[in-house]
């Protein structure tokens, strides 16, 4: 038997089902649970699967006001800046960016308020030149995770 594609045929499984065991998984891609677990093994150990998640929908927490946050910082600074933005609890993604701004945080916050507290005190920092912050009024899709081709 080939294992041609098996490792994106069983990440695809997990993607529609994490919380599938290894004998529905070896069942729905043909093979045996031994097969399963070895290659779950390998794709964890080669750091492609990094962990096993449920996905929040934290509107439904009361966390319902997403900010896109960009920052310009001093060059220097930016690795000092952006770990300080993943130590916030509310920030979701933080990305390093080419174009205007240096830095865009996503940050999830119960009110308005919450935001603009959050928001004055990242600005404070002298290693902030500017900052443009979004308010998203409606959110069409979040935390997609898309299907591999094989």
């Amino acid at each position: 038997m080939t294992y041609e594609n098996l490792d994106r045929k069983l990440i695809n499984a997990l993607l529609n089902d994490g919380r599938a065991s290894l004998r529905s998984l070896a069942e729905e891609l043909d093979v045996s649970v031994t097969t399963v677990s070895n290659h779950l093994s390998t794709l964890e150990d080669d750091g492609i699967i990094t962990g096993y998640t449920p996905v929040v929908d934290y509107d439904k927490l009361g966390y319902d006001v997403t900010a896109v946050i960009q920052l310009k910082v001093e060059g220097s600074s930016l690795p000092d800046i952006t770990d300080r933005l993943q130590e916030h609890d509310q920030m979701v993604s933080v990305y390093e960016v080419t174009g205007d701004h240096d830095v865009i945080a996503i940050g999830k916050f119960t009110d308005t308020d919450h935001m603009n507290e959050q928001i004055k005190e990242l600005l404070i920092d002298p290693d902030i030149k500017e900052s443009n912050t979004s308010v998203v009024l409606n959110t069409v899709v979040e935390n997609q995770q898309f299907e591999l081709d094989y």
